[in-house]
């Protein structure tokens, strides 16, 4: 199936690596110049390249800190400089750390509030007056936002901001015909879930193989999912193949999340 991304310019946030390097490829490999963003410049760039050996289509790296303002607004004015326009913006972060909340302190709640709301926030501000109409935006969330996990309520505090402001922002972007939709990821194979499963396992005096098991027993696929599998399902939701589709929510989590929605 053709998605209709050929030649289109996606930036996608926090893609060095992970989900965001997940998505970036996929969108490249669908034919869309995709502009990348992280932290660190060389990470970013290396990204880039091998998408572009693998893919053949255009990219663009840049060093970008989520929680600065100044680096956000950098980072998409860059990417429109480079390649016009805007038809997809991926608005991705890292999480907080892990801990409790009766734990948390003022100041991480607010580097938590920086990091993983205000971020979200920010970069679409600064991308709305260069979408293209038709353009599509994509936050990714967390399964926390349906059922909340232990030990990372702070992620799950800020994610489910970010779930609200998704339905807002559907509503008030509609007419100009940007969609806004969010993608919910299970337990996707990357570097955050392999720190979070050794960290699980220091507090239960396992290992992190056996905490993985546990993890994909409860799976009804029976495995945690790829970052190739969750980009093809966030390059279908910003595609025009998906048109008809804003304000909601896709889980890519292997029929994990057991909650009913309505």
């Amino acid at each position: 199936m053709d998605l209709g991304l050929t030649g289109k310019l996606a930036l996608v946030a926090a893609s060095s690596k992970g989900l965001g390097y997940g998505i970036a490829r996929a969108l490249a490999g669908e034919g869309a110049r995709v502009a990348l963003c992280a932290r660190t410049h060389d990470e970013v760039q290396a990204a880039a390249d091998r998408i572009t050996a693998e893919t053949g289509s255009l990219t663009h790296a840049a060093a970008c800190d989520v929680t600065d303002p100044t680096s956000v607004s950098a980072w998409i004015e860059s990417a429109v400089t480079w390649g016009g326009a805007i038809d997809a913006l991926v608005i991705n972060a890292g999480g907080p750390p892990a801990l409790q909340l009766k734990d948390a302190t003022d100041a991480q709640w607010q580097a938590a509030f920086d990091l993983t709301l205000m971020s979200a926030v920010r970069m679409v501000r600064a991308a709305l007056p260069h979408l293209n109409p038709g353009a599509a935006i994509l936050t990714i969330t967390s399964s926390s936002v349906r059922e909340p996990i232990p030990t990372l309520g702070l992620s799950t505090v800020m994610r489910a901001g970010i779930f609200g402001m998704v339905k807002v922002l559907a509503d008030e972007l509609a007419p100009q015909g940007i969609r806004v939709n969010n993608l919910i990821p299970g337990r996707i194979d990357t570097d955050r879930v392999q720190q979070l499963d050794s960290l699980a396992a220091q507090r239960s005096g396992t290992t992190p193989e056996q905490v993985r098991a546990s993890h994909e027993s409860r799976v009804p696929l029976k495995r945690l999912g790829t970052p190739d599998e969750f980009g093809a399902a966030a390059a279908f939701l910003l595609s025009p193949a998906a048109s008809y589709i804003t304000g909601a929510s896709l889980r890519v989590d292997g029929g994990a999340m057991r909650s009913v929605d309505f």
